[in-house]
Protein backbone atom coordinates (compact mmCIF):
# COMPACT_ATOMS: atom_id res chain seq x y z
CA UNK A 1 0.00 0.00 0.00
CA UNK A 2 1.43 3.35 -0.98
CA UNK A 3 2.50 5.88 1.62
CA UNK A 4 -0.28 8.31 2.49
CA UNK A 5 0.63 12.09 1.57
CA UNK A 6 -0.63 14.19 3.95
CA UNK A 7 -0.10 18.09 3.80
CA UNK A 8 1.81 19.80 6.79
CA UNK A 9 -0.66 21.96 8.16
CA UNK A 10 -2.67 22.27 5.16
CA UNK A 11 -1.34 24.22 1.65
CA UNK A 12 -0.58 27.19 3.42
CA UNK A 13 1.17 28.73 0.34
CA UNK A 14 -2.31 30.86 -0.19
CA UNK A 15 -3.99 30.87 3.08
CA UNK A 16 -2.68 30.58 6.98
CA UNK A 17 -1.30 27.13 8.34
CA UNK A 18 -3.59 25.46 10.43
CA UNK A 19 -6.27 27.39 8.82
CA UNK A 20 -9.46 25.85 7.56
CA UNK A 21 -9.26 27.38 3.66
CA UNK A 22 -5.73 25.64 3.86
CA UNK A 23 -6.37 22.28 5.22
CA UNK A 24 -9.38 22.41 2.12
CA UNK A 25 -6.97 23.66 -0.50
CA UNK A 26 -5.08 20.64 0.33
CA UNK A 27 -7.61 17.83 0.25
CA UNK A 28 -8.46 18.83 -3.42
CA UNK A 29 -4.98 18.52 -4.29
CA UNK A 30 -4.19 15.42 -6.89
CA UNK A 31 -2.50 12.93 -4.65
CA UNK A 32 -3.08 14.51 -1.20
CA UNK A 33 -4.37 11.99 0.91
CA UNK A 34 -5.41 13.89 3.88
CA UNK A 35 -3.90 16.85 6.13
CA UNK A 36 -2.10 17.05 10.01
CA UNK A 37 -2.76 19.92 12.10
CA UNK A 38 -2.07 20.86 15.44
CA UNK A 39 -4.12 21.88 18.07
CA UNK A 40 -4.30 23.53 20.92
CA UNK A 41 -7.04 24.19 24.15
CA UNK A 42 -8.51 27.94 23.63
CA UNK A 43 -9.02 29.60 27.60
CA UNK A 44 -12.39 28.00 27.40
CA UNK A 45 -11.09 24.69 27.04
CA UNK A 46 -12.30 24.44 23.43
CA UNK A 47 -9.66 22.79 21.13
CA UNK A 48 -8.08 24.99 18.14
CA UNK A 49 -5.96 24.59 15.35
CA UNK A 50 -2.72 26.26 16.22
CA UNK A 51 0.58 25.24 16.14
CA UNK A 52 2.67 28.08 18.10
CA UNK A 53 1.63 28.56 21.72
CA UNK A 54 1.18 32.39 20.72
CA UNK A 55 -0.32 34.07 17.91
CA UNK A 56 2.25 36.76 17.58
CA UNK A 57 4.14 34.64 14.09
CA UNK A 58 0.79 34.52 12.05
CA UNK A 59 -1.50 37.31 14.07
CA UNK A 60 0.50 39.70 14.69
CA UNK A 61 -0.64 39.27 18.35
CA UNK A 62 1.22 38.75 21.17
CA UNK A 63 -1.45 36.55 23.54
CA UNK A 64 -1.29 33.15 24.10
CA UNK A 65 -3.88 30.96 22.46
CA UNK A 66 -5.01 30.06 25.80
CA UNK A 67 -5.42 32.91 26.84
CA UNK A 68 -8.28 33.80 24.68
CA UNK A 69 -11.54 32.09 24.17
CA UNK A 70 -12.29 29.99 21.28
CA UNK A 71 -14.73 32.70 19.84
CA UNK A 72 -12.29 35.54 19.87
CA UNK A 73 -9.80 33.21 18.30
CA UNK A 74 -12.43 32.56 15.72
CA UNK A 75 -12.55 35.97 14.87
CA UNK A 76 -8.71 36.41 14.22
CA UNK A 77 -9.08 33.62 11.84
CA UNK A 78 -7.93 30.50 14.10
CA UNK A 79 -10.12 26.93 13.49
CA UNK A 80 -11.92 25.29 15.88
CA UNK A 81 -11.73 21.50 16.03
CA UNK A 82 -14.97 20.89 15.42
CA UNK A 83 -15.43 23.07 12.58
CA UNK A 84 -12.42 21.34 10.83
CA UNK A 85 -14.07 18.17 11.57
CA UNK A 86 -17.22 19.04 10.11
CA UNK A 87 -15.76 20.81 6.96
CA UNK A 88 -13.06 17.98 5.86
CA UNK A 89 -14.26 15.33 3.63
CA UNK A 90 -14.93 11.95 5.82
CA UNK A 91 -12.43 9.88 3.23
CA UNK A 92 -9.37 12.76 4.29
CA UNK A 93 -7.01 10.92 6.16
CA UNK A 94 -6.68 12.90 9.47
CA UNK A 95 -3.14 13.56 11.41
CA UNK A 96 -4.01 15.28 14.55
CA UNK A 97 -1.24 16.15 16.78
CA UNK A 98 -2.05 17.29 20.05
CA UNK A 99 0.38 20.01 21.07
CA UNK A 100 -1.15 19.44 24.59
CA UNK A 101 -2.42 16.80 26.96
CA UNK A 102 -6.46 17.85 25.99
CA UNK A 103 -7.45 14.48 25.30
CA UNK A 104 -10.83 14.81 27.16
CA UNK A 105 -11.52 18.23 24.39
CA UNK A 106 -10.44 16.25 21.50
CA UNK A 107 -11.74 12.31 21.74
CA UNK A 108 -15.60 13.23 22.26
CA UNK A 109 -15.21 15.26 18.75
CA UNK A 110 -13.33 13.46 17.14
CA UNK A 111 -15.27 10.43 17.69
CA UNK A 112 -18.36 12.04 16.75
CA UNK A 113 -17.07 13.12 13.46
CA UNK A 114 -15.16 9.82 12.46
CA UNK A 115 -17.19 6.94 14.78
CA UNK A 116 -15.76 5.63 17.97
CA UNK A 117 -12.60 3.69 16.34
CA UNK A 118 -11.37 6.90 15.13
CA UNK A 119 -11.71 5.99 11.46
CA UNK A 120 -8.99 7.24 8.90
CA UNK A 121 -7.28 9.26 11.75
CA UNK A 122 -4.62 8.90 14.03
CA UNK A 123 -3.48 10.82 17.00
CA UNK A 124 0.13 11.96 17.27
CA UNK A 125 1.88 13.83 19.78
CA UNK A 126 5.73 14.32 20.85
CA UNK A 127 4.23 14.24 24.59
CA UNK A 128 3.69 10.98 25.81
CA UNK A 129 1.55 12.11 28.61
CA UNK A 130 -1.28 13.68 25.84
CA UNK A 131 -0.71 10.14 23.87
CA UNK A 132 -1.61 8.25 27.36
CA UNK A 133 -4.98 10.56 27.72
CA UNK A 134 -6.04 9.40 24.44
CA UNK A 135 -5.22 5.53 24.98
CA UNK A 136 -7.16 6.08 28.45
CA UNK A 137 -10.46 7.47 27.06
CA UNK A 138 -9.85 5.92 23.43
CA UNK A 139 -7.78 2.58 23.62
CA UNK A 140 -8.31 1.41 19.83
CA UNK A 141 -7.40 4.57 18.82
CA UNK A 142 -4.10 4.54 16.33
CA UNK A 143 -1.62 6.76 18.04
CA UNK A 144 2.47 7.62 16.20
CA UNK A 145 4.81 8.89 18.92
CA UNK A 146 6.10 11.98 17.18
CA UNK A 147 10.12 12.51 17.07
CA UNK A 148 12.91 13.87 15.81
CA UNK A 149 15.25 11.08 16.25
CA UNK A 150 14.29 7.33 15.43
CA UNK A 151 16.35 4.59 17.83
CA UNK A 152 15.99 2.35 20.43
CA UNK A 153 15.44 4.55 22.91
CA UNK A 154 12.26 6.17 20.99
CA UNK A 155 11.19 2.74 19.66
CA UNK A 156 10.76 1.32 23.12
CA UNK A 157 8.94 4.17 24.64
CA UNK A 158 6.47 4.11 21.53
CA UNK A 159 5.72 0.52 22.22
CA UNK A 160 5.37 1.55 25.66
CA UNK A 161 2.51 3.76 24.78
CA UNK A 162 1.13 1.34 23.31
CA UNK A 163 1.40 3.62 20.10
CA UNK A 164 1.27 2.03 15.89
CA UNK A 165 3.72 3.76 15.13
CA UNK A 166 6.43 7.04 14.88
CA UNK A 167 6.37 9.62 13.06
CA UNK A 168 10.36 10.75 12.85
CA UNK A 169 11.65 13.53 11.26
CA UNK A 170 12.57 12.47 7.87
CA UNK A 171 16.41 12.48 8.23
CA UNK A 172 16.33 9.72 10.81
CA UNK A 173 14.87 7.19 8.36
CA UNK A 174 17.91 5.42 7.60
CA UNK A 175 17.78 1.84 6.56
CA UNK A 176 19.22 0.54 9.96
CA UNK A 177 16.58 3.39 11.69
CA UNK A 178 13.60 1.77 9.35
CA UNK A 179 14.82 -2.20 10.08
CA UNK A 180 14.55 -1.04 14.15
CA UNK A 181 11.16 0.10 13.87
CA UNK A 182 9.75 -2.81 11.86
CA UNK A 183 10.99 -5.58 13.89
CA UNK A 184 9.75 -4.06 16.99
CA UNK A 185 6.16 -4.27 14.53
CA UNK A 186 5.62 -0.34 14.55
CA UNK A 187 4.29 1.68 11.27
CA UNK A 188 6.18 4.70 10.54
CA UNK A 189 5.67 8.44 9.13
CA UNK A 190 8.18 10.67 8.14
CA UNK A 191 8.01 14.94 8.74
CA UNK A 192 8.59 17.34 7.41
CA UNK A 193 9.40 17.02 3.38
CA UNK A 194 9.75 19.84 1.30
CA UNK A 195 10.95 18.60 -1.71
CA UNK A 196 9.34 15.27 -4.12
CA UNK A 197 12.37 13.61 -5.12
CA UNK A 198 12.67 13.23 -1.15
CA UNK A 199 9.20 12.55 -0.79
CA UNK A 200 9.50 9.74 -3.59
CA UNK A 201 12.67 8.31 -2.06
CA UNK A 202 11.14 7.76 1.34
CA UNK A 203 8.28 5.71 -0.56
CA UNK A 204 10.05 3.50 -0.84
CA UNK A 205 10.75 2.23 2.27
CA UNK A 206 6.73 1.59 2.38
CA UNK A 207 6.25 4.33 5.00
CA UNK A 208 2.73 4.74 6.34
CA UNK A 209 2.65 8.38 5.93
CA UNK A 210 4.97 11.06 4.66
CA UNK A 211 4.07 14.73 5.66
CA UNK A 212 5.04 17.27 2.82
CA UNK A 213 4.28 20.57 2.14
CA UNK A 214 5.01 23.12 -0.63
CA UNK A 215 6.60 21.61 -3.43
CA UNK A 216 6.41 17.99 -2.43
CA UNK A 217 2.81 18.25 -2.09
CA UNK A 218 2.57 18.04 -6.14
CA UNK A 219 2.49 14.54 -8.21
Amino acid sequence: MAALRLAHRGDWRHAPENSLAALLAAVRLPGVDGVEFDVRAAADGLPVLAHDADLRRLYGDARPVGALPAGELAELGVCALDQALAALPAGAFLDIELKEEIAPAVVPLLSAARGPEGRAAVVSSFLPAALEGVARLAPAWPRWLISVALDATVVRIARELGCRGIAAQWPALTPAAVGLARRAGLELAAWTVRRRPTRIRLERYGLAAVVVEGAALAD
